[in-house]
């Protein structure tokens, strides 16, 4: 695939609608929302983001470069630019804007992967059977595929297990930075990351601070993958150690910080055994920090519940209110201090366990 330019240029302002749709024209807009979704992933699959440079380029041009018809994917263009995904031209060529900037693979805050796992095929199965989740209060997975939603991922749906590692993969790393950030490590000499994933949390804490040891527990086929900082021969292999364990199960690690971040969407019972394993193994005085998205406190409501309502299909999971998850914390003995936004998504929960 070629870049059909990457001279900088200017992006041409976006028009402005000079009025806002009447309710039954917005309504007829939500229910088509299925179509903006695929033509996001049509285009992160097509890379055409990838293709279009910094200057102007027209449907046939790019077309070219990513092995399509120039109709169709000016029709494709011509959508996403209506919200606000691309820009037309006065001459009907086609320019990047802040939004079809993040669907570039080498984008520094990309969002194509996270764009293509969104829009995997089974979730064009699930959702229909939404109002049978919220009659039941569970995953419609089970029912769909005969198997639960993990388990389905690796066994049958092997390009959609590698969209999501990816995804995730992307989401920590463009988190990982902002945590290291805001976390105080005064008086920490081990920092534990609690389902921590590839570890890249820890690593970026680790490199922040030098003289603090770490340790990763996460599932043996995750931390099999750590970031390569963190494993043999890393440049942060010293100081850190990779346990793989199932933190519902059991947490045989010691610290003096414990790290949760965004393994707290799941059922409420293994909510529960997570952090009362937390509570058992940490010494007293210890400090846990919860890091979770907050489905009522949130700068993108639409987004998180969104993906509130997308756990509820695929594991019958969910995104946690301030009062749910503060709840869950003081039911397992943990003593809640502050609430710091991470970033724009993010929400850390500082506690101790009591003396």
């Amino acid at each position: 695939m070629t870049t059909l330019s990457t001279t900088p240029a200017t992006t041409p302002t976006v028009p402005v609608p000079a009025h806002t749709p009447q309710p039954a024209m917005r309504l007829r807009e939500l229910v088509f929302g299925a179509a903006c979704a695929a033509a996001v992933r049509a285009a992160a699959r097509l890379g055409v983001a990838d293709a279009l440079g910094d200057e102007p380029a027209t449907a046939a041009g790019l077309a070219a470069a990513v092995d399509a018809e120039p109709q169709p994917l000016h029709r494709l263009l011509r959508a996403l630019t209506c919200y606000g995904i691309f820009a037309e031209t006065e001459d009907g060529a086609f320019v990047h804007t802040e939004m079809s900037r993040l669907l570039r693979e080498d984008d520094p805050h990309s969002l194509r992967s996270i764009s293509l796992w969104c829009t995997e095929p089974w979730t064009w199965e699930a959702w229909p059977r939404l109002d049978d989740a919220v009659r039941s209060g569970g995953s419609v997975f089970q029912d769909l595929y005969g198997k639960g939603f993990f388990e389905y991922l690796h066994q049958d749906a092997h390009e959609s297990a590698h969209v999501f590692n990816r995804a995730m993969t992307t989401s920590s790393t463009q988190s990982a930075l902002d945590v290291a950030e805001l976390l105080d490590l005064t008086g920490v000499s081990v920092v534990a990351d609690i389902g921590g994933g590839q570890g890249h949390v820890l690593a970026s804490l680790l490199e922040k601070h030098p003289r603090v040891r770490g340790v990763l527990l996460d599932l043996p086929g995750v931390v099999a993958k750590a970031d390569p900082r963190l494993r043999d021969g890393g440049p942060l292999a010293d100081r850190a150690g990779i346990v793989p364990g199932d933190c519902r199960e059991a947490i045989p690690v010691d610290a003096d910080l414990y790290i949760i971040k965004n393994i707290l969407e799941w059922d409420d019972e293994s909510t529960r055994r997570t952090l009362r394993n937390v509570r058992g193994a940490a010494r007293p005085g210890a400090r846990v920090v919860i890091i979770e998205n907050l489905v009522d406190d949130s700068p993108s409501m639409k987004f998180t519940t969104a993906m509130d309502l997308l756990l509820l299909l695929n594991v019958g999971g969910a995104k946690h209110t301030k009062e749910s998850l503060v709840s869950r914390m003081t039911e397992a003995g943990l003593v809640v201090g502050e609430i710091r936004p991470v970033n724009a998504y993010l929400h850390a929960f500082e506690c101790t366990v009591p003396e």
